[in-house]
């Protein structure tokens, strides 16, 4: 949970505690999900899940861009614990896959329609396909 460390795009510690939580409804999706990579030789890392409003709060304070952080007046669907960000690492490896940018990137270059290179642009759309055929 990176948001508990201060390695995320405010360099500051903002959860108290790194325990992930996700809404009883997401977490069957999340259990295909994991179950879909496993069956092409990928495990997930988890940088982030649930979002107490104090820390959507916190987020929105440092960058007030909706682009890139939901309005905490409005909520959010990690407010509402329905929302997941993670990658793909490789099992036999151990190696995450590179997607281009690092977490919390807010340039273009982190969008789907970003032109990236096909190695890039093949391990983002393995990880859409896993969690679009997820649910």
């Amino acid at each position: 949970m990176l948001y508990a460390t201060d390695k995320n795009f405010t360099s500051k510690t903002i959860y108290k505690n790194p325990l992930c939580f996700l809404h009883q409804t997401a977490l069957p999706l999340l259990e295909k999900a994991i179950f879909l990579a496993d069956q092409q030789g990928y495990y997930f890392k988890i940088f982030d899940a649930f979002r107490p409003k104090t820390a959507a709060q916190i987020l929105w304070d440092f960058c007030p861009d909706p682009m890139y952080v939901a309005d905490p007046k409005k909520g959010s669907n990690h407010t509402r614990g329905i929302a997941i960000d993670l990658t793909l690492i490789n099992k036999t490896t151990g190696v995450e896959l590179a997607m281009g940018t690092p977490f919390d990137d807010f340039t273009e270059k982190s969008h789907h329609s970003a032109v990236v290179s096909s190695e890039i642009a093949k391990n983002r759309y393995m990880l859409l396909g896993i969690m679009l055929t997820a649910g």
